[in-house]
């Protein structure tokens, strides 16, 4: 190995607690978090909602709106209140791609190093037969 590389990799190395991978977790698993106190952020449109019923319990933080535009300090300075980057949340969506980019963002920038995505999303949670509540 060469001299050089040998620094670098442990700065690499030290480097990687640091960040943490997404956990990507089924309906199943999201029901186990629920049950341990762990907030679930549904960041679907209000017509999504409406259509469809939302996980009983979840926080309804639209971060996409219907024509794919975002917000991302209005959007964080409402998410700061339900979870902060030392706490796990799990984010929904309708089938877990707009979840996963949130995933993400929380990550690599904002710190948040426990965030579950839900794959799948709520379509899968529904067709497994879970139940969806109405939003108030």
């Amino acid at each position: 190995m060469p001299r050089w590389l040998l620094p670098v990799a442990a700065l690499l190395a030290l480097a990687a607690p640091l960040r943490a991978e997404i956990a990507h977790v089924d309906a199943a698993a999201l029901q186990k978090l629920i049950r341990g106190g762990v907030p679930v952020v549904d960041v679907r449109t209000a017509a999504e909602w409406d259509k469809t019923g939302i996980v009983e319990g979840s926080h309804l933080l639209t971060f996409f709106d219907a024509e794919g535009r975002y917000d991302v300090r209005a959007w964080m300075a409402k998410f700061a209140a339900i979870a902060a980057p030392g706490q796990p949340v799990a984010l929904i969506c309708h089938s877990g791609r707009r979840s996963k980019s949130v995933s993400r963002l929380l990550d690599r920038h904002f710190q948040y190093r426990r965030v579950y995505n839900v794959e799948g999303g709520i379509a899968k949670w529904m067709k497994e037969g879970r139940p969806t509540v109405a939003r108030d």
